[in-house]
């Protein structure tokens, strides 16, 4: 009966540690890769799964996306422009036996393949461009890092983005001015154009003015209006317009009497080469 129940619990030992040995737990989010003998025979999905102890090797990898930053990389531009440079990169692995086995160490291999693409990618651009259309940099980032790693390496690139550009103190003060010269610039050429349209407007409105004589006089009480709303404004009323016309007309036509020009009669000469009484009188 000893060496019975001896037999039996070294039975149930042995079950215990091939139970051990062969049950794997794969999480959701991960992918079991079965090697047997150092062969690949199969990619386990998330669950409670079963391999042949010594025989088999379960190596688990993350499906989820990962996120590794790009040191800052010191680069020069297409127009000679120093400056640094550092990104952030997104992918995730979309065939894990190609991940496990094509390439050793994975994170690492991404690492690296993004620093000199960033280096690359920045010596085509031009300043103006990497500043102002960042979505065109990280499309070409994506680009360059995606060929090599998705075919052979198993992975996907989902996002490249370039986070900060550094620029030296120099080129900040260079571009600062001129934004500033830009600015005037523009502000100038608004107040020139105000200036234009204010003029033409100006000149459509003297000229409907022109047609009708009482608008000037409409126009100068509105301003006489507009000025005496101030209270302690002093205000002095100009000289009639119409009364200004009067005399005007007065001092080129003159009074007409009977129908000649005044002093006419006063210049004619009499028979006796004197002047007449009428030309005496006037």
């Amino acid at each position: 009966m000893t060496a019975t129940v001896v037999g039996v619990v070294i039975v149930l030992a042995i079950l215990v540690l091939l139970g051990a040995l062969s049950i794997r737990i794969v999480q959701q989010y991960q992918r079991g890769v079965v090697f047997r003998f150092g062969r690949v025979v199969a990619v386990r999905e998330p669950g409670l799964r079963l391999i042949i102890p010594i025989a088999d090797r379960m190596a688990r990898v993350s499906m989820q996306t990962t996120v590794i930053d790009v040191p800052a990389q010191g680069a020069i531009t297409r127009d000679n422009v120093t400056l640094t440079v550092d990104a952030v990169v997104y992918y995730r692995v979309v065939d894990p036996v190609k991940a496990l086995v094509n390439v050793r160490q994975y994170p690492a291999a991404v690492l690296q393949i993004s620093q000199t693409a960033l280096r690359s990618v920045i010596g085509k651009a031009d300043l103006d461009t990497l500043l102002g259309d960042r979505d065109k940099v990280n499309a070409d980032l994506k680009a360059v890092i995606d060929t090599p790693t998705e075919g052979p390496w198993g992975l996907n690139i989902e996002r490249v983005e370039v986070k900060d550009v550094a620029l030296p103190e120099g080129m900040k003060r260079s571009m600062s001015r001129q934004a500033e010269a830009e600015r005037d610039r523009r502000a100038r050429v608004i107040a020139a154009d105000g200036e234009f349209q204010a003029s033409r407007r100006l000149a459509d409105a003297s000229r409907a003015m022109a047609g009708t004589p009482g608008a000037y006089q409409l126009r100068l009480l509105q301003t006489v209006a507009d000025v005496a709303v101030e209270k302690n404004s002093t205000l002095v009323m100009p000289f009639p317009v119409e009364l200004l016309r009067f005399f005007d007309r007065y001092a080129r036509t003159g009074p007409a009497e009977e129908g000649s020009v005044p002093g006419e009669a006063a210049l004619q000469p009499t028979g006796d080469g004197h002047r007449g009484d009428a030309g005496r009188r006037r």
